[in-house]
């Protein structure tokens, strides 16, 4: 996946645009993922979250369009060795509370809240992203996979993969909050867990270890955190109005949370760029198939293509391709937002699907005649860094 700035013509304002190869995502069975990924986004919506605009694709390329945050991540800003007080990761902890209340009444488990998933606003407002291992549990259904990042996973995950049962639900999420308020604070997470480390082991740590929490924190936080790392998902605060009884959040004003008129302790250096440059060097030189060229591109591969037998090799990858093609959805939100505050006719919200196969024209692209729809009116700034994270 590359990520680059992109800015639409017609309103000047800036987005993220991130774009993965159709082959690479059919080679490494990520097709499934990026679709769900799409179906979430689609319909969601919240201050809090990145938020996705555009969706759309051409013979190569799979693009989404999500709002711009410059202020990094958190673990960017963690690996800056940037000091966060309690009172900035008490309005991170409230600002997501607010994000995953709002999933859960959408009915979607995040599964990977982690610094690297946090991306700030220039202001220094949190915003949860990724939701490429997000799924959706509805009438009491429960989730059963081994799905996330391992130091930030619920031990109830844990459980269900190595013991079956009745799997787990929207309380992972608030476990996985409470080991990132942590680390913020501390500098390194409560239980040493890395990737490498089998399943089996994991459940017995989390019998065994017992959390220490510094004693300069205050106990009203540290209490907070307790009830966030509980072990026993029954007994976790894994809701909004969990935490909303928490002493240490008593004083919060939830409106003005929500309103953004609370100031962050934290504000990005609006002068940096807030990602490794090295990864950004690496992707403007690496990358081979570059955005701009696409046009060309494509062009020389269809007449390539139109000169081949029509019997080739590669007739299985073209049909997954082609499967690609025709149930990928693109998304306009710009669009259904004119529909809905211009309070049209039923002709007009139940266009959808006429937009869907037919895009908005003032969206329409560069690219070839798939994605011209979409992206003529998105102009490249230049490349930003993709977020990779391993633990």
């Amino acid at each position: 996946m590359v990520v680059c700035i992109v800015q639409k013509k017609d309103t000047e304002t800036m987005y993220a645009m991130k774009y993965m190869n159709k082959q690479q995502c059919i080679e490494r069975d990520e097709v499934r993922n990026v679709f769900r990924e799409l179906e979430i986004l689609q319909n969601i919506e919240h201050v809090f979250l990145v938020n996705l605009w555009y969706s759309f694709q051409d013979e190569e390329d799979m693009f989404m369009v999500v709002d711009l945050l410059l202020g990094g991540d958190l673990r960017y800003h963690l690996q800056q060795n940037v000091q966060f007080t309690e009172e900035t990761v008490k309005l991170y902890v409230c600002e997501m509370a607010l994000a995953l209340d709002y999933l859960r009444s959408q009915h979607i488990i995040h599964r990977d809240v982690k610094p690297d998933n946090i991306l700030l606003d220039e202001k220094g407002h949190a915003h949860l992203t990724d939701f490429n291992v997000a799924t959706i549990i509805k009438d009491g259904e429960r989730a059963t996979s081994l799905a996330g990042t391992k130091p930030y996973m619920a031990p109830e995950i844990f459980h269900s993969f190595m013991n079956g049962g009745t799997g787990y639900s929207f309380e992972v999420d608030w476990w996985s909050l409470g080991i990132m308020a942590f680390e913020l604070l501390r500098g390194w997470r409560p239980y040493d867990i890395h990737s490498s480390n089998p399943v089996e082991s994991l459940i017995q740590l989390f019998s065994t270890v017992t959390v220490q929490y510094a004693s300069v924190w205050s106990k009203d936080m540290i209490a907070l955190l307790r009830k966030l790392l509980t072990v026993n998902p029954e007994h976790r605060f894994s809701s909004l109005a969990d935490v909303q009884t928490s002493t240490y959040l008593s004083d919060v004003n939830w409106e003005e949370i929500c309103e953004k008129k609370v100031e962050p302790g934290f504000v990005p250096n609006k002068g940096r760029l807030h990602c490794d440059p090295t990864f950004e060097l690496e992707e403007m030189i690496l990358e081979s198939r570059p955005l701009h060229k696409k046009k060309k591109r494509l062009a020389k591969n269809k007449s390539r293509d139109n000169s081949k037998d029509s019997q080739s090799e590669n007739d299985y990858l073209q049909e997954c391709l082609d499967a690609i093609q025709q149930e990928f959805v693109i998304f306009n939100r710009e669009k259904l937002k004119r529909c809905a505050e211009g309070a049209r006719s039923f002709s007009c919200l139940d266009s959808t699907d006429e937009a869907e196969a037919d895009p908005d024209p003032e969206v329409e692209a560069e690219t070839d005649a798939g994605a011209e729809a979409e992206s003529s009116n998105l102009t490249m700034c230049g490349s930003v860094c993709s977020a990779v994270s391993s633990s």
